[in-house]
């Protein structure tokens, strides 16, 4: 069955927020990235951003996970309130991955057009026809 999680974006303060997120639920970060150490074709950081958090996840319960990363300048994004939050499905199968994103993005504007990423996943992001942000994320079988 397809999961929906919460993804935020912060202004170069994810890991503090998260520090605080993690007091208050308990349990332990599922995953904690920084941009230096997932360098991504194309992409210029400022060294300054390098610990910055690429992507944080805590558990929350069973089946939830609240994500997020950092905002960053210098490669041109811009935190404005109304982008710092997507929704996040992580569907059971590659065509399904391909349905969803297909068929909610229609209308809407790309972010990131779905394919395989350096981290392993297949993921794309996109604005729907509605101005709601959506992350669509498969992880292949381990």
């Amino acid at each position: 069955m397809t999961k929906l999680n919460i993804y935020l974006n912060f202004a170069g303060n994810t890991e503090k927020v998260f520090n605080f997120y993690k007091s208050v639920f308990g349990g332990e970060f599922s995953s904690l990235v920084r941009f230096k150490d997932m360098p991504m074709e194309g992409v210029q950081i400022a060294k300054d951003d390098g610990n910055k958090i690429m992507h944080i996840g805590l558990p929350i319960g069973k089946d939830s996970v609240l994500m997020a990363t950092d905002t960053l300048e210098s490669p041109g994004q811009k935190l404005v309130q109304g982008n710092n939050v997507y929704i996040s499905i992580h569907p059971e199968s590659k065509e399904e991955a391909n349905r969803l994103f297909d068929a909610l993005s229609a209308g809407g504007t790309i972010e990131m057009s779905i394919a395989d990423q350096p981290w392993g996943d297949y993921y794309g992001s996109f604005k729907d026809k509605f101005g709601v942000l959506w992350m669509v994320n498969y992880t292949y079988p381990k």
